[in-house]
């Protein structure tokens, strides 16, 4: 009868505990600068980081930012949206990465409205280590020793989408290698980057530029090793060492 009793105990507990945590894994979470992520991650409860909110977001889901802070380093191995709108969010680093994305071959990552900050010792401000397809919309991304986005996916065909942002102060801009990536790059202030602004190295690795400025640093665009830099119509600011290998005019 005790025995029966502790049975029938245990198995509630474990199946409360399953309700517990699926109630975490939802499509939309969001992070506070005044957040716990102890927290479920919700709208009345946010949580701090967005490490602590990626866990419990679903794939293909979304974390958004409700007030500002610093919402520190990620590491993304799956189909997500990060978003702010227009509120301080944060992803301030110091010796690393500020933001890897590490998803699967079919997997699509947003990266909205970040303010990414390597205070001079930070690595790469975005590494895009494997995934299909990136998305960086309206992010700052400043002062990393090694490039401000490494495209880099070695998952073959890798695309990232930069539109409307500033990537700044780095050792380098936009670094594309690997095995036939692309980064596409538009609306985008690529300036006083140490050694080049724009780079695609090896075979079927294109850089892509369209109305945007590459300034201030002494390599406009370098390509090494069959890399490709297309200009996108005559709309872009390029000074430097370099240039495109061809432009597609506007039709």
């Amino acid at each position: 009868m005790i025995y029966s009793k502790i049975l029938r105990f245990l198995s509630t507990a474990a199946l409360v505990a399953g309700f517990s945590t699926a109630a975490y894994a939802q499509s939309r979470t969001w992070v506070s600068g005044v957040g716990n992520d102890a927290n479920p991650c919700s709208l009345t409860a946010p949580c701090k980081t967005f490490a602590g909110a990626i866990s419990k977001t679903d794939a293909g889901g979304e974390i958004n930012v409700l007030d500002p802070g610093a919402f520190g380093a990620v590491t993304i191995t799956k189909s997500i949206t990060i978003r702010s709108d227009h509120i301080e969010a944060g992803v301030l680093v110091s010796g690393t990465d500020g933001i890897v994305v590490s998803a699967g071959a079919t997997d699509r990552v947003v990266l909205e409205g970040l303010d990414i900050e390597g205070l001079g010792t930070g690595l790469d401000g975005v590494h895009f280590f494997a995934g299909k397809e990136l998305y960086i919309i309206r992010c700052s991304i400043r002062h990393f020793t090694n490039v401000g986005i490494d495209v880099q996916s070695n998952t073959n065909g890798g695309h990232a989408f930069i539109n409307d942002s500033l990537i700044a102060f780095n050792g380098g801009g936009v670094d594309v290698r690997g095995t036939a990536n692309i980064g596409s790059i538009t609306n985008t202030s690529i300036l006083s980057n140490t050694s080049f602004a724009v780079r695609a190295n090896g075979a079927n690795n294109i850089v892509g530029v369209q109305g945007s400025v590459l300034n201030a640093s002494p390599t406009g665009i370098s390509l090494l090793n069959g890399g490709t830099a297309v200009s996108v119509g005559p709309s872009n600011l390029v000074t430097g060492t370099g240039a495109f290998s061809s432009t597609i005019p506007f039709k």
